[in-house]
């Protein structure tokens, strides 16, 4: 399995209880959207191995505590500790994809759809469970929240992106 049809989600923190369970530190901006997830890919040496979930709660501040499939002692749990923790890309919920994204669209030209042009993206703050934005305008920054329907299109030849900000919320800065 190859990382580029993957998604980063977490790490994989301390052992859960003593028959096999692990508490996975979920980097994702809403872990509860995350509570079906059949299968994740864990990185061990390099590689991405399949593990199915055969139990998954939700614990608080982003902890899940999840067991896998053929994973039933401490022995064997302790061998994914500190192990990276990928899903299918098509299973990444649209905030984090906007997240993860982010990244790959510094330098990009953002068009809010109610006040045009705003400037380049210059950062991605990564704060947990809020990853903003940061847009150049005028000597000023702009800060954006990242939320499901921010981004509505991007266009890598003009290299610009299209997003729907809140009402108002871009008139805070603009004063």
């Amino acid at each position: 399995m190859h990382l580029k049809d993957k998604s980063y989600i977490g790490q994989i923190v301390k052992l859960h209880g003593y028959k096999g369970g692990v508490s996975l530190y979920m980097d994702v901006s809403n872990p509860k959207n995350y509570t079906s997830l059949q299968a994740v890919f864990i990185e061990i040496d390099g590689l991405l191995a399949p593990f199915f979930v055969s139990s998954l709660k939700h614990k608080n501040k982003g902890f899940v505590a999840i067991h896998f499939e053929g994973v039933s002692s401490e022995l064997e749990a302790k061998k994914l500790l500190k192990k990276k923790v990928y899903i299918s890309s098509g299973e990444l919920n649209e905030v984090d994809e906007t997240r993860f994204l982010g990244h790959k669209l510094l330098g990009y030209t953002v068009i809010d759809e109610q006040t045009g042009i705003l400037g380049p993206l210059v950062q991605v703050l990564e704060q947990k469970g809020n990853p903003l934005f940061v847009i150049e305008k005028g000597g000023n920054e702009i800060l954006i929240p990242l939320f499901e329907g921010l981004l509505l299109a991007i266009d890598e030849k003009k290299k610009e992106m299209l997003i729907n900000t809140p009402e108002g919320l871009i008139d805070l800065y603009l004063q």
